[in-house]
């Protein structure tokens, strides 16, 4: 084998992690934009029921958009941080054959976009579980809402 197909495949060997690491923030984008739009689902039903809904129920819907309203926000946010992370880690890969195929140092930027983009999903998931938490605690079972101290 020849020196270039030799460094061509230790660049394939170091894309591996970053490679499986992509397809791990594809499958989060995929749960953040399924959460995302049954949010979406959920806040159109409560607008239509507004329609008709004498005040002390209107109040309530009202209170409750507000909270589906800030949980839109926080999976937003995720998924904007999750596509710089899959932005950022294809840019690594992308490096890695460019400073292997021109022989060019890139170590110093491409250890700072890798650490970038594991900082930004580790926000995301962050925003996620606020989601979460907040989607947890506007659960109610037989008419009564959970409180924050049980």
């Amino acid at each position: 084998m020849s020196p270039q197909a030799i460094s061509v495949a230790q660049v394939i060997q170091l894309a591996v992690a970053p490679v499986f690491l992509l397809a791990g923030v594809g499958a989060t984008l995929n749960v953040l934009a399924m959460r995302i739009g049954r949010i979406i689902d959920r806040a159109r039903l409560m607008e239509a029921e507004l329609l008709d809904a004498p005040t002390e129920v209107a109040d309530d819907l009202h209170k409750r958009l507000k909270v589906l309203s800030k949980r839109a926000t926080l999976i937003n946010r995720a998924i904007a941080l999750c596509v710089l992370c899959g932005l950022l880690v294809s840019l690594v890969v992308a490096a890695l054959f460019v400073s292997a195929a021109l022989q060019f140092e890139l170590g110093l930027p491409i250890a700072i976009m890798f650490v970038t983009a594991l900082l930004s999903l580790a926000a995301a998931l962050i925003y996620f579980l606020r989601e979460v938490f907040m989607a947890t605690e506007m659960l109610s079972f037989g008419g009564v809402r959970r409180s924050k101290a049980a």
